[in-house]
């Protein structure tokens, strides 16, 4: 099969690569329908993560069913299914407790910007649709394996609620789609912060109520005033960098809560910053398997539209471009298709 793999900061390339295989008895293989480039491949190919050795890349997907393995259930070739970047047998104590991404089991995918994919604990990590959706809705259903998902949990992490003013930090997909999240979850003002009028044209689209252009502690100043001076009571961020946490926490209200979920870079906090804040932190890898039926339902009956993120769609062997073409911010999020 054909599928990305970096070299090196700036370097990535379409290659031929091996066929997948069921390597043990849980195991799955799809043929991808969709696949795409997020925002987190952006770390190693800027160089901000090492590479070590060349190997593949992208970790989101739907597909069909090619074959299953011994143990799997609920599982048959040619069925369409959407899965999480973080596998999961569904089963173990921290998953019953609702955090599938901290599986006893975990696998973090990292094969998917391919024709073919293997995918382990493949009964519960996929959830099969009833029939193959129109492929109006594969945008839509992409993003619920990563960026969909991991929006609703910086929602759900921040405490956002009805009648709430939430603050997005980050106009990237995840940040956009935590914008559809707030709404979702009853949040009366949505405060996007955003420099690029693209996204946020989308962000209003999206569910935004304001839009606040300014970084760092002029961003925070907007914040407060146009919070009486208190903060949000939920703030969403979706970067990871110590300018975006540091503005997460100073545009809280004491007793807010931030939910972060973007891969820390660089980040490091204050504990007496923190102590007399009187904010409440929660993050981590999303548990995105928690929230797709869920999420699943909304796409297709059409409540939610997060695939419009995808603003490029390029075939798989132009993968190359679509990373050029984020990085450059050119491009929200690009999308593959094999």
């Amino acid at each position: 099969m054909r599928g990305a793999v970096i070299h090196a900061p700036g370097d990535v390339r379409f290659e031929t690569l091996d066929d997948p295989k069921i390597l043990k008895p849980t195991d799955a293989v799809i043929r991808t329908a969709v696949t795409c480039v997020c925002g987190s491949d952006l770390w190693p190919y800027r160089g901000a993560e090492p590479i070590g050795d060349p190997h593949p890349m992208g970790h989101e997907y739907v597909g069909f069913v090619e074959e299953v393995g011994s143990e799997v259930t609920g599982l048959r070739p040619g069925q369409f299914v959407v899965g999480s970047f973080a596998t999961s047998d569904n089963t173990c104590p921290n998953c019953s407790n609702g955090f599938q991404s901290n599986c006893l089991h975990r696998e973090f995918m990292s094969t998917c910007q391919a024709e073919y994919v293997r995918i382990p604990h493949a009964a519960g990590t996929l959830v099969a649709l009833d029939e193959v959706p129109d492929e109006a809705f594969w945008p839509g259903l992409l993003a619920n394996s990563d960026v969909m998902g991991t929006g609703w949990w910086a929602a759900d992490a921040a405490g956002v609620r009805p009648g709430s003013t939430a603050v997005v930090v980050g106009d990237g997909a995840v940040g956009l789609c935590a914008v559809i999240a707030a709404k979702e979850l009853g949040a009366e003002r949505i405060i996007a912060m955003s420099r690029h009028e693209p996204r946020q044209r989308l962000a209003r689209a999206f569910g935004a109520t304001d839009i606040v252009t300014e970084r760092g502690e002029d961003g925070v100043a907007r914040i407060r005033e146009l919070t009486g001076g208190i903060g949000a009571d939920s703030v969403l961020e979706c970067v990871g960098t110590a300018e975006s946490m540091a503005q997460a926490l100073h545009s809280a209200r004491p007793g807010g809560s931030v939910g972060f979920v973007g891969v820390p870079h660089g980040v490091s906090l204050d504990g007496q910053e923190v102590f007399f804040s009187h904010v409440g932190l929660r993050g981590g890898p999303a548990p995105v398997r928690r929230y797709l039926p869920d999420l699943i339902e909304r796409v297709l009956t059409g409540r939610i539209d997060p695939g419009k993120v995808f603003d490029l769609t390029l075939p798989l062997d132009q993968v190359a471009e679509g990373y050029r073409a984020m990085d450059e911010r050119r491009a929200i999020k690009t999308l593959l298709t094999p």
